[in-house]
């Protein structure tokens, strides 16, 4: 409590200045006249008796400082004089001040962006409580992990003993009835168990409950708090309200709180009851499960009762599917939700911490050279009888001044780069969630005093130990040439040359990988061929028989649409979306028991596909009609998946048992094609194909090439699906956006590493540009002597150039010990190239050294303009 009245007392002191010292002059002239009558009835003159009473106090100043110094206001008061002393300093010299804060206030915002996007993508919490008890639980093998089957779903749910709740679902684009006409969203279908196991709650409403997910009982959904608002106003008055999901009409039933935006890492204004059928087989394998971890259970128990559960399921299911290897097993469901963001997000993270370091580096230099320049003020102020603390704590002031002006421009620049990363982004996990928060903020503060400290803690050390108090001399020419004080310019340069390195390197090898990735063939011509993506509501087209006629209709309608030269229908778009990886065995070279089939992606496609893309035939023939459903089972296979099989040739013909249904006839091999690129530019080629009458799908594409307008024919295969169906939703693009749009993630990664590297490598020759230069004001006199003695201009220039390229060298060197260091963030992101690759560093480095070259080059100049005659004289 006396701590507490103390500091009270010392903040009303500096407050109320005025005041103060006002109370200040009442008390010392009450014990001044109480001194004085003492001594006048002691026999004293009045006049000396008055004299001697304030000479007793010490006069008034050192009365009045003894106060402050009783009531500790005396160190905040000097702190307040410092800060304004330093706002009056750095308001003389604007340009200083103005590429500081630009540069730091640069460093500072692209952190804070950084840090705001690691802290939602990695460190923040998941919107659920107890989230580190959630897991994800999937299919693996020792070289493969993938979604699971109903048959393994049901099991889970019946028989774990690990879990307190245990829930399925999926997410799946659907179309939904909208105030404007059908629109497409995503969906989520879910069981009670998963809300249960995310402690999901409802604001408004009823939860979705088991019986919900008896196949046949009333549709029924959950929206979030926002879809309620913009429908219908209130969320209370959503409920008992319908909405048409895929030509389902489906009651609401509750509403999420306004928080919850997103469940399990799946941002869905939707959730409906999930209703599974039992299945005749243990695939397919397509959906996710989420477990809540019992009190005291872990993930290693959890995986002895997964594993426990795969053993007993396993010769239930053996004949269709033989991989023993093949566990269920649960995984953090943080680690699924980030998924690979955080090599890209730690590269980020990286670059922009080099950046930094390199601004403070810079600023820190101009301080050093202020500070040389201020080296006859701080012998005053020493001689005065200021102490080395008290310099230390100006020049501290000084820095951290100009940083927090920094860190305002700074939060202005998070603000610009948050909505950047919003608006293009886009594919990072949870990106959504960034925002600069409180501990965004509390970040920027604390970088921004630790900068603070950063660039002023050189120029501490050379007031401190140089030659600040040697000499009040007037001749000032040595004072920045202290040993201590070079050296510490030297360092500092080298310094951002060492941290410049690695991001150009960096920046170097992603450019190259993403010229290997636009030179990798995809496997088709894009230009002017168009998809258009349907999905069909199951409640009007519910048997087979609809789905094939609608697609066979709409696959000849499309044919008619002037300045469409070809068309076909597929499950699978290149070149990044597999519909479905399907495991095969081939009978001439069979798996052995129990062992894990191989795996390749499997589209179901019309034989106008291949001309749609442009994909010839290699050997064997195409699809024909008599390929129907009623046939023996045909695939194609690319050429990547018959080399990697068959590298002896004969792919033709061969048989293989497919999706471990080892009752159904063997699927043959009847022809090889061009590869195509289902899994990434970056990924392999392999692929089979099958006649899409053997496995049509709701949700399907149509590929289209264009001899005219893609828009016009685009406008054109629109209108032939309304005329098919007028509420049903169509997704429209062209392969050209789409093949972009696998280059987009790369293309940014590489873009915004390039430019950190090139604002790194600016600041490094701005460095030393300066510091050559201020090397050249300050012996200024000695080359005018050299010069006077005969020294060539030229000579002179080389001179300087080699003292910049020296400590250039030593940055280089140093930065080529860094680069292996960023070899684990850029070895994932790299395509076709080696994350040390020797051509690139080499290249990167002798680019450095040419930059530093010319920003010697310039003050080396200017030395050998020097006028010997005007330099004897200064």
């Amino acid at each position: 409590m006396n701590l507490l009245s103390d500091w009270r007392e010392r903040v009303r002191g500096l407050l109320f200045k005025r005041r103060t010292e006002r109370e200040l002059e009442t008390e010392l002239r009450f014990h001044v006249e109480q001194e004085t009558a003492h001594r006048i009835r002691e026999g004293a003159d009045p006049a000396e008796a008055r004299r001697a009473a304030f000479l007793a106090f010490g006069g008034v100043e050192q009365f009045k400082e003894e106060v402050r110094d009783a009531r500790g206001t005396r160190g905040f008061e000097e702190l307040l004089s410092d800060i304004r002393y330093a706002v009056r300093n750095l308001g003389k010299h604007p340009v200083f001040t103005a590429a500081a804060i630009l540069v730091l206030g640069l460093g500072l915002g692209a952190s804070t962006t950084v840090f705001a996007v690691v802290d939602a993508v990695l460190l923040a919490k998941l919107p659920h409580p107890e989230a580190d008890r959630l897991v994800r639980i999937y299919q693996q093998n020792p070289s493969n992990r993938w979604a699971i089957s109903t048959v393994d779903a049901q099991a889970i749910v019946a028989q774990q003993q690990s879990f307190e709740a245990v829930g399925v679902f999926r997410a799946v684009p659907s179309g939904i009835s909208g105030p404007n006409g059908p629109e497409q969203l995503l969906v989520g279908r879910a069981t009670a168990g998963f809300f249960d196991a995310l402690r999901a709650p409802v604001a408004v409403g009823r939860p979705i409950r088991t019986s919900d997910e008896t196949p046949g009982a009333p549709a029924v959904a959950l929206i979030t708090d926002a879809m309620a608002r913009q429908r219908w106003g209130d969320p209370a008055r959503a409920i008992g309200q319908s909405i048409t999901v895929d030509g389902i009409s489906l009651e609401i039933i509750g509403v999420f709180p306004p928080a919850t935006r997103e469940l399990a890492g799946v941002r869905a204004e939707l959730w409906t009851a999930l209703q599974l059928e039992t299945q005749p087989r243990r695939g397919p394998f397509w959906l996710r499960v989420v477990g809540r971890l019992k009190p005291g259970a872990t993930l290693e128990s959890a995986t002895r009762d997964l594993a426990g559960i795969s053993e007993r399921i396993f010769p239930l299911w053996a004949t269709g599917f033989r991989d023993q290897t093949a566990k269920l097993t649960p995984v953090p469901l943080r680690t699924t939700i980030v998924g690979n963001a955080g090599p890209q997000v730690n590269l980020f993270a990286a670059a922009v911490g080099l950046v930094l370091l390199v601004a403070i580096a810079n600023v820190a230099t101009l301080m050093l050279v202020r500070a040389s320049g201020r080296a006859q003020e701080f012998g005053v102020r020493l001689a005065l009888g200021a102490g080395k603390a008290r310099l230390a704590r100006l020049l501290v002031t000084d820095g951290v001044i100009l940083t927090l002006a920094a860190g305002l421009f700074g939060s202005m620049v998070a603000i610009a780069g948050i909505r950047l990363v919003g608006e293009h982004v886009t594919d990072l996990p949870r990106v959504h969630h960034v925002a600069l928060d409180g501990r965004a903020l509390a970040f920027l503060l604390i970088a921004t005093l630790a900068s603070g400290l950063a660039v002023s803690g050189p120029a501490v050390i050379a007031a401190l130990t140089g030659r600040a108090g040697a000499s009040l001399r007037i001749d000032t020419r040595r004072t920045g040439s202290d040993r201590r004080t070079g050296a510490l310019r030297s360092a500092l340069v080298v310094a951002e040359f060492a941290l410049a390195l690695p991001l150009l390197v960096g920046a170097g090898l992603l450019l190259q990988s993403l010229m290997e990735l636009r030179r990798v063939d995809p496997g088709f011509d894009p230009e002017g061929v168009v998809t258009a993506t349907m999905a069909l509501p199951v409640s009007r087209y519910g048997d087979y028989l609809a789905v094939q006629t609608f697609w066979r209709q709409l696959e000849q309608r499309a044919r008619e649409v002037p300045g469409l030269s070809a068309a076909g229908m597929t499950l699978s778009l290149p070149p990044d979306e597999s519909d479905e990886t399907n495991n095969f065995d081939l009978l001439d070279k069979p798996v052995p028991p129990g062992g894990a089939e191989p795996t390749a992606p499997w589209s179901g496609v019309t034989p106008g596909y291949f001309a749609a893309l442009g994909v010839p035939l290699i050997e064997g023939r195409m699809f024909t009609p008599a390929d129907s459903g009623g046939a023996l089972p045909v695939v194609l296979v690319s050429a990547a998946w018959a080399n990697r099989y068959y590298p002896e040739g004969g792919a033709v013909g061969k048989q293989m048992i497919s999706g471990g249904c080892t009752s159904c006839p063997p699927t043959t091999v009847i022809g090889i094609v061009g590869d195509v690129k289902y899994q990434g530019l970056a990924g392999n080629a392999d692929a089979v194909y099958q006649p899409l009458v053997q496995g049509m799908a709701r949700r399907m594409h149509l590929v289209a090439r264009t001899s005219g307008h893609p828009a016009e024919v685009l406008r054109g295969i629109r209108e032939a699906a309304r005329g098919l169906d007028a509420e049903l939703p169509v997704a429209t693009a062209t392969l050209s956006d789409r093949l972009g749009n696998s280059l987009a993630a790369p293309r940014r990664w590489t873009a915004v590493l390039i430019g950190f590297a090139v604002t790194a490598a600016t600041l490094a020759a701005l460095g030393i540009f300066g510091l050559i230069s201020y090397t050249v004001r300050q012996e200024r006199r000695s080359i005018g002597i050299r010069l006077a003695l005969g020294a060539a201009p030229d000579t002179m220039t080389a001179l300087i150039v080699r003292r910049g390229l020296r400590h250039a060298s030593i940055g280089i060197v140093i930065g080529l010990g860094l680069t292996l260091l960023e070899e684990r963030w850029l070895a994932s992101l790299l395509y076709g190239v080696r994350a040390t690759d020797p051509p690139t560093v080499v290249a990167v480095a002798l680019g450095l050294f040419g930059v530093a070259a010319l920003a010697c080059w310039l003050p080396g100049r200017q030395a050998a303009r020097v006028d010997a005659r005007e330099a004897l004289t200064e």
